[in-house]
């Protein structure tokens, strides 16, 4: 009786460390992300039928069939069709049903064009912001409302947001867990992403490719507000006294940790500025790192490099 509770006791054991709480992936807030929840949990759910069945079974052979247990040999033995069918049968009936699912739910949740937002979009038109990467900060232009900002990404509940994105030099994956998936912005390369603000609230979102060593402070505040707070949140920021010529973006691209992520806000961008960036990076500019700049951004988490790189 004791050794048949072991492995229950280790299921509740390794189960009493997790919680949900921290894994924003756990806590759709939007369709978006409720569909790619739910297609994760049937693509589990479903995968499990071949998993566990078939874990279960090699435990039983290899104890019926131990060498103590004289179990029974058919030397004649040379097919059975029951054993053929859920060989071959039942994965390949999983496999259909996974095929259907995976194209529908890539249909729903295509960046360019979702299909689960297709009636939204129709009520209201999206609201576009184009995206650019630096190393290592985020660049949010609004077109609509000539307004840019570092760091910040604010949208309006219950809209729809298309977002262009491009990089300056390196690539980077654009990701909100929860409310816009991820996808990545490349040099020279222009891609669309497209999620619904649902939930009002204020999460994370950050890249999820390592783009060198101010790579751990890329991150940036992504604010889902009423409408009227958005409208305020624009006029604030087309009040700012710098604007955001492309001359002032080649030097805002230089590289540079914003830690804290301090916001910054910018009126009148270049209504070219996007193409003139994706334009820049084909024609080979780029924004070096220096060695120094690494070792003064190690020394960051890292007091003994601090030191280390002053008397050099």
């Amino acid at each position: 009786m004791r050794f048949k509770s072991l492995p229950s006791l280790a299921v509740f054991l390794a189960l009493a460390g997790c919680s949900t709480g921290d894994y924003r992936l756990f806590h759709p807030l939007n369709q978006i992300a409720g569909v790619e929840w739910w297609s994760t949990l049937f693509e589990v759910g479903i995968m499990s039928l071949i998993i566990v069945p078939v874990t279960i079974l090699i435990a039983v052979f290899i104890w019926r069939y131990r060498k103590s247990a004289n179990a029974a040999y058919d030397p004649s033995f040379t097919h059975s069709l029951t054993l053929e069918i859920l060989v071959w049968g039942v994965p390949l009936i999983i496999v259909i049903i996974c095929g259907v699912v995976s194209i529908r739910t890539i249909h729903e949740v295509d960046p360019y064009a979702p299909g689960v937002l297709a009636a939204q979009e129709v009520r209201q038109p999206p609201l576009d912001v184009d995206v650019i990467t630096t190393d290592w900060q985020w660049l949010f232009i609004y077109p609509a409302q000539h307004v840019a900002a570092i760091d910040e990404l604010v949208v309006p509940q219950g809209r729809v947001v298309h977002l262009r994105l491009t990089s300056t030099s390196v690539t980077n994956d654009f990701f909100i867990p929860g409310t816009a998936p991820m996808i990545d912005v490349m040099p020279g390369m222009r891609t669309e992403d497209t999620f619904d603000a649902a939930t009002l609230g204020t999460s994370t979102g950050f890249s999820a490719d390592f783009s060198g060593a101010g790579f751990s402070w890329m991150q940036f505040a992504t604010r889902i507000v009423p409408q009227a707070a958005f409208n305020a949140w624009a006029a604030t920021a087309a009040a700012s006294p710098n604007q955001l010529s492309y001359a002032a973006f080649t030097r805002l691209a230089q590289p540079t940790v914003n830690e804290g992520a301090r916001v910054s806000y910018f009126s009148a961008p270049d209504p070219q500025l996007f193409d003139k960036v994706v334009g820049a990076a084909q024609a080979g500019v780029v924004y070096p790192v220096s060695n120094q700049l690494t070792r003064s951004i190690a020394s960051l988490d890292d007091p003994a490099e601090a030191s280390g790189a002053a008397t050099k």
